[in-house]
């Protein structure tokens, strides 16, 4: 089979054998593109009781790139109580993931639908 230029791959290392799908996510979690995005939804799962009902309604985890958690607001009022509680955020969000992941909080404005 012929290869795509720039290509540095070996053989090609699929088979028809079945493996279970377990292995099969593991090995997607254990590449960084896929597993610098488990934190970021864990925290979406999370984010009522991180941050409380009414915020979260307006407010959502954006993503989380080198220890910055970056959360959207709906509008400015409630960027700047985000802000404001940035935080109350950071420690919640690390207790919710069970780490220290976040190291500060930046709040942005979502773009007007």
């Amino acid at each position: 089979m012929s290869r795509a230029k720039g290509w540095r791959g070996g053989p090609d290392p699929r088979s028809t054998d079945p493996v279970p799908i377990g292995d099969v996510v593991d090995g997607l979690l254990r590449e960084e593109v896929f597993s610098r995005g488990m934190p970021i939804a864990e925290l979406a799962m999370a984010w009522s009781r991180i941050v409380g009902p009414r915020l979260a309604a307006e407010t959502a985890p954006a993503s989380l790139e080198g220890g910055v958690l970056t959360v959207s607001a709906t509008n400015g009022p409630w960027g700047a109580q985000a802000r404001f509680l940035h935080e109350e955020i950071r420690a919640r969000a690390n207790e919710a993931l069970g780490s220290r992941a976040v190291t500060s909080v930046r709040v942005i404005l979502r773009n007007p639908r």
